[in-house]
């Protein structure tokens, strides 16, 4: 009990954990404002693994660290759009699509990678983000900053500006937007747009500041946490910020238990401790979540 206790007031330690919670900050964002517009995406899986890619490859062929991460942002926006024209004019199934873009963006990925670096036995590195020493602040990477800042703007914009109160009510009454005049197909394009490129974002995140190399199966299920963060959330930015911090707390806390007690447990049982928790603390919280009413749900305009 003393060496965890050693643990969780080490200033290493809660700077490791504001790094493991930057992909899902970021993650948990794109997908909260996807649903928050009415449209479940399950694509997230590929578009992080696109973004990882597209961001590292980018800075691989000369640019600049920002503008890898424009171009990662853009590349998800992409795939974004792809994924709101078939599930919001056409009505295609968010489930199917979903799975669909994650299969697309994961493939395309490696296929890029290989076709660009057919010989490469060992991933190419580039310079990524050095940490900014801020006064009073954990030494962390401007993208961590810039995800935590990130969190109040998107709360801002969703609660206190009329682009906010349209993707609000697209995803809880899209009849009642299209009476408003709003374009409910416009807005739901934009929102998963948007959403996605922060979630490419994420990705984006893992190339060019936790690692600095992209590898195959880099984002690791990462996507599915972020979905599964959402619900805990409640759909709400802030909560998903707490949700965020408190899996990456499980996660580091799994880490450095496998040093202290792994020659008593295989250190499966550490790694399975943060899913574990998380699945305890989604059933606890799920049950009282209040989700968008037209989630999931198709609109067709003049439909009621």
């Amino acid at each position: 009990m003393t060496e965890i206790l050693d643990i969780l007031v080490s200033a290493a330690f809660w700077t490791a954990v504001l790094r493991i919670a930057t992909p899902y900050v970021l993650g948990t964002l794109g997908e909260l404002l996807c649903e928050r517009a009415g449209v479940l995406n399950l694509g997230i899986e590929g578009i992080m693994t696109l973004g990882a890619m597209a961001g590292w490859m980018a800075v691989y062929q000369g640019a600049d660290l920002w503008t890898g991460v424009l171009f990662a942002a853009f590349c998800g926006a992409l795939l974004g759009l792809l994924h709101a024209v078939l599930t919001v004019p056409l009505g295609l199934s968010q489930h199917v699509t979903g799975i669909g873009v994650t299969l697309l963006g994961t493939s395309l990925s490696y296929f890029v990678y290989r076709l660009v670096l057919p010989q490469a036995s060992t991933p190419p590195t580039v310079t990524p983000f050095q940490p900014l020493d801020l006064p009073g602040a954990l030494a962390q990477t401007p993208l961590t900053y810039l995800a935590f800042a990130l969190v109040g703007l998107v709360a801002y914009v969703l609660y206190r500006t009329p682009v906010g109160l349209a993707v609000r009510m697209v995803g809880e009454n899209p009849a009642a937007a299209e009476a408003q005049g709003l374009s409910v197909t416009g807005v739901r394009i934009g929102a998963v747009m948007a959403g996605s490129a922060l979630m490419a974002l994420a990705g984006a995140f893992l190339t060019l500041s936790a690692f600095n190399a992209f590898f195959f199966n880099m984002v690791n299920g990462r996507g599915w946490i972020c979905v599964a963060l959402v619900v805990f959330a409640s759909w709400r930015p802030g909560k998903a910020l707490l949700g965020a911090l408190l899996f990456a707390v499980f996660d580091a806390l799994q880490l450095r238990l496998q040093q202290v007690a792994g020659g008593v447990l295989p250190y499966q049982v550490f790694l399975m401790m943060p899913y574990l928790l998380s699945i305890l603390a989604l059933v606890l919280v799920a049950r009282r979540a209040s989700y968008p009413r037209a989630l999931m749900v198709p609109y067709r305009k003049g439909e009621r």
